[in-house]
């Protein structure tokens, strides 16, 4: 009717009032319509030794599931001592650029593996916690070649099939 508006949707927030998005998200974090059924998000704030963070986003990434371990990754960047906050948060990156090449977006893709690779290349003399960084970085530049390759290039990757080892004795 004429003069009436539509209802408002608030947003979502947490106990604390921050906000948070509650849409359920399907298995590569896609958000997907409020009623929907979608795949359980990864708990926020959870402390895990470097151990647990590796085994957890690793469990994930071969679930084809790169959005949740991404979330388990940067947990542990932000809960990291200052000497490895570049080292999870590239992790973190790399696992977000497989998101993205899963979902079909190959710029976006491209983008985080070349901004984790870099990261975490740092690393590459000490490598901390058995984490392959000689073998994510060849991973890293491999997929991101073949997303910016013209005859694979729009093409979605399958997240398991793709998904990259984290450490040197899994």
């Amino acid at each position: 009717m004429a003069g009436e508006s539509a209802p408002t949707r608030r947003r979502d927030r947490d106990e604390q009032g921050r906000a948070r998005n509650a849409r359920p998200r399907d298995g590569l974090g896609r958000p997907l319509p409020y009623g929907t059924p979608g795949v359980a998000r990864q708990p926020e704030g959870v402390p895990r030794t470097p151990a647990q963070s590796l085994a957890e986003a690793q469990r994930l990434l071969d679930a084809g599931m790169p959005f949740h371990a991404h979330e388990v990754l940067e947990d542990a960047w932000k809960s990291a001592p200052e000497a490895e906050r570049e080292l999870w948060r590239g992790l973190a990156q790399l696992a977000v650029g497989l998101t993205h090449a899963a979902r079909g977006n190959a710029v976006g893709g491209t983008t985080l593996l070349d901004r984790g690779a870099a990261a975490v290349e740092a690393y590459a003399d000490a490598a901390p916690h058995g984490i392959d960084i000689a073998g994510l970085l060849v991973w890293a530049r491999n997929l991101s070649g073949r997303l910016t390759a013209p005859e694979t290039a729009a093409a979605p990757v399958a997240a398991a099939d793709t998904a990259p080892r984290l450490r040197t004795a899994d």
